[in-house]
């Protein structure tokens, strides 16, 4: 099991961008995939972003491609959300997530076993 510990959300208004950071301890980063997870008002719980942390692919959701980015820093255990162009439907609570030896669509797909982190908030108003 992998702890996690996310950081960055707020309150934004459309078109702003965000950068949510997510903190690991207790496994080894490497061998995990990481993503996010967003949870709407009136959605089901979405992989929105996922990553594998020893080769850097990615797998988005359709409705973020293009202005959601995720990255890694390894020697720092940290995953990134960068998000830009926001719009009021972005808005959840953002949830880090990951799956050791798990590939990042699987992940996203929530197919695998999950660590989830404790969720952050963000809101976009129009």
């Amino acid at each position: 099991q992998v702890q996690l510990v996310e950081s960055g959300g707020g309150l934004v208004q459309t078109g702003d961008s965000l950068r949510l950071s997510c903190a690991a301890s207790g496994r080894s980063f490497s061998t995990f995939a990481m993503g996010w997870f967003r949870q709407s008002p009136g959605k089901e719980h979405e992989g929105v972003g996922c990553l594998n942390t020893n080769d850097g692919t990615t797998y988005y959701e359709d409705s973020v491609k293009g202005r959601f980015t995720i990255s890694r820093d390894i020697a720092k255990n940290t995953l990134y959300l960068q998000m830009n162009n926001l719009k009021p439907e972005d808005t959840g609570v953002y949830y880090c997530a990951g799956s050791e030896w798990a590939v990042a669509d699987y992940l996203c797909l929530a197919t695998v076993p999950i660590d989830w982190g404790q969720g952050t908030q963000v809101t976009v108003s129009s």
